[in-house]
């Protein structure tokens, strides 16, 4: 969701912001297995009509869909499904990134769930949404180049 994140270089500088919205019916939870031994976002289905993942839709170029595919890691612990967003405006089907390789026991690094507030406060996502992503449990990462590195895209101005 953050948009110096995704506008990047090597991700997608084409980038445009086209509103925010909800899943429905799914819940955000940090447990897709990454190389770096850290939960990343994943948005799971459920049964209950009250669940909901706010987010953020963009554009991109489809030329830079593979490169957006690659920084994501589709076939890499993700798959891209379609859902449907919930916005001000209308409903709009989008693809997500959905995890195929979980567990239920991993945490974020703190830093990434850093990227993931920020976001939802960069693109005003909803208060008690924003509060409730700040009690996820995230951990330290025990790599400080990494660390660093992450840190330094979330002080960018």
């Amino acid at each position: 969701m953050l948009s110096r994140r995704l506008k990047a270089k090597g991700r997608t500088p084409s980038a445009q912001f086209i509103g925010t919205g909800f899943v429905e019916r799914h819940r955000l939870i940090f447990d897709k297995v990454s190389t770096d031994r850290s939960g990343k976002c994943n948005i799971k289905a459920t049964t209950n009509p009250a669940d909901r993942v706010h987010g953020v839709l963009f554009s991109i170029l489809k030329a830079e869909e593979c490169a957006l595919d690659a920084a994501e890691g589709l076939g890499k612990g993700y798959r891209k499904d379609k859902v449907r967003v919930v916005t001000p405006s209308g409903e709009f089907a989008a693809v997500a990134y959905i995890a195929d390789n979980t567990d239920p026991l991993l945490r974020p690094y703190d830093w990434y769930k850093a990227f993931v507030i920020t976001g939802a406060v960069e693109h005003r996502l909803p208060n008690t949404y924003v509060q409730e992503l700040r009690t996820v449990n995230s951990q330290s990462d025990p790599d400080p180049v990494r660390s660093a590195r992450n840190e330094a895209i979330l002080s960018d101005s």
